[in-house]
């Protein structure tokens, strides 16, 4: 079916189902925004992206496969005219910074409500941006991550589960070596254990 001119071609990714479709009843009320696709994950996100060329891409934040972020990073090279508006809750400022480099252009609640949502996505349809201003503040404070590149390498794969075993495999380290960085990922990030230093550089957007 031909999509006319002027409406604003809008992709759906989230992979809670029952919040994608309401999301997409809302939108469909809109007689200027019309959604094209819907997607469960990252890699069905930009599946969609490819084959319906949307103008907005509406994105949750935590997504299997791909997240948004990684979402927002590989339309910004391959369809640069699709503006990514995220879906989140609270994110921590280094996350929003790390988005914003991604190309992001936009954050909403996932409580949003129709207007505001619709709004958004004109928003950034229009070329524009939709950041709140305690956001915007808080991706100008981001401090610097403190991790060396091999340990934020080792606690990104702790982050899917991976022990200090399987982290020396990957990498091609020792076992002890891997523990060390591990220790002292935790100790910079002043975390409890491993997977509250997880916790901790995931919200500021260090992995």
């Amino acid at each position: 079916m031909a999509v006319p001119e002027d409406q604003i071609r809008v992709l759906l990714a989230e992979d809670m189902q029952l919040l994608r479709e309401a999301l997409v009843g809302l939108l469909s009320l809109e007689p200027d925004i019309i959604v094209v696709a819907q997607a469960a994950d990252g890699s069905g996100a930009l599946a969609a992206a490819e084959e319906h060329q949307p103008d907005v891409a509406v994105v949750d934040i935590a997504m299997p496969g791909s997240d948004g972020i990684e979402v927002a990073a590989v339309l910004r090279e391959r369809l640069p005219q699709c503006r990514v508006l995220i879906l989140t809750g609270l994110p921590g400022p280094g996350m929003v910074r790390k988005a914003l480099s991604a190309g992001v252009v936009g954050f909403l609640p996932k409580e949003v409500g129709a207007a505001e949502l619709a709004d958004a996505v004109r928003t950034v349809a229009s070329g524009g941006r939709v950041l709140p201003p305690d956001l915007a503040i808080a991706a100008m404070d981001a401090t610097v991550s403190p991790l060396t590149q091999r340990e934020t390498e080792v606690l990104r794969l702790a982050a899917t589960g991976a022990g200090p075993t399987e982290i020396a495999a990957k990498l091609f380290i020792t076992y002890g070596t891997a523990r060390n960085y591990l220790t002292t990922a935790v100790t910079k990030l002043n975390a409890r254990n491993r997977i509250d230093a997880v916790r901790i550089a995931t919200e500021q957007g260090w992995l």
